[in-house]
């Protein structure tokens, strides 16, 4: 594959960045809960957070036999390393001495082709494990859709997530149907928590979108980040497509919105209007913490 097809970075490496948040630690949050079940939604809460934005056209380097990659964060170390090529298995291993958590994984894709559709499995064993709670949590992840027309890359299926000691379970679909029957935009996700033992009694309900929690994928640097490059690489044609998307996802958002009778509510700021005074804005934190960017 021609390198014009490459963003900076190899596989290995963005398996790695799967495992921790790089603004919120949701990883070591899952230790803090006092419960099960207050654990359990903690755990999926990271596990949502590992699901990333895809870019259409461009993807990371193969990596090669016995490639390897090391990288920390705080007391968190991961080591990944490519363990075959034909066909493409990574293993990573992390460990945080500190909060005593352990996450191993072992996955290889498996490409499924129907028509203009092409479907990644992610394959194999992803554990992770809070030894001061003696809890281990498996899942699997979503699919890999690629589109070739219309052109476009994301996340889909239903996929699982189970503590063995516990018996809390969670079945989650991406890109489905809403609960009240209205089409899920392609970063939706829904689901239930259940225990094992009564599976048509849900504890509780998910409905919402993967890519909402924290500010990340609101920073304007990311939500417009792929018009931004093709506007200095001077490619206006796919400037103006990416621009077109993200408007019309938005008028998608206001008619489901409009269509539940929701209102939409800033996150961080409390918002008033009146004739007299017109708009009128107050921060719903005291302070702000350091940018990550």
């Amino acid at each position: 594959m021609p390198a014009t097809f490459n963003m900076p970075k190899s596989q290995l490496q963005c398996y790695g960045e799967l495992v921790y948040c790089v603004g919120d630690d949701l990883l070591n949050k899952c230790n803090i809960g006092e419960s099960p079940i207050e654990r359990f939604k903690a755990v999926l809460a990271w596990n949502f957070s590992t699901l990333r934005p895809l870019i259409f056209g461009v993807v990371p380097y193969n990596p090669i036999l016995g490639e390897t990659h090391h990288v920390s964060k705080g007391t968190l170390n991961v080591l990944v390393e490519q363990v075959s090529h034909h066909p493409s298995v990574a293993a990573l291993y992390a460990t945080d001495e500190k909060e005593n958590i352990q996450v191993l994984w072992c996955q290889y894709p498996v490409a499924k082709f129907s028509g203009t559709l092409i479907e990644a499995e992610t394959r194999g064993k992803r554990e992770l494990k809070l030894m001061n709670h003696k809890e281990t949590y498996v899942m699997n992840s979503p699919n890999f859709l690629l589109k070739l027309f219309p052109p476009g890359v994301g996340w889909g299926g239903t996929y699982q997530v189970r503590c063995l000691e516990t018996g809390l379970e969670a079945e989650l679909t991406i890109g489905g149907r809403s609960f009240v029957g209205l089409r899920g935009t392609p970063k939706s996700i829904i689901g239930k928590i259940f225990h094992s033992s009564s599976k048509n009694k849900p504890l509780f309900d998910i409905n919402g979108h993967w890519d909402r929690y924290g500010v990340w994928q609101s920073e304007s640097g990311v939500v417009w980040r792929e018009v931004s490059q093709c506007i200095m690489e001077k490619n206006w044609a796919k400037a103006g497509e990416a621009k077109k998307d993200i408007e019309e996802n938005q008028r998608m958002l206001m008619k489901e919105r409009k269509s539940k009778s929701e209102t939409w509510v800033p996150k961080y700021f409390s918002v008033s209007y009146s004739k007299e005074n017109g708009w009128d804005c107050s921060p719903l934190q005291k302070t702000i913490p350091p940018a990550p960017i």
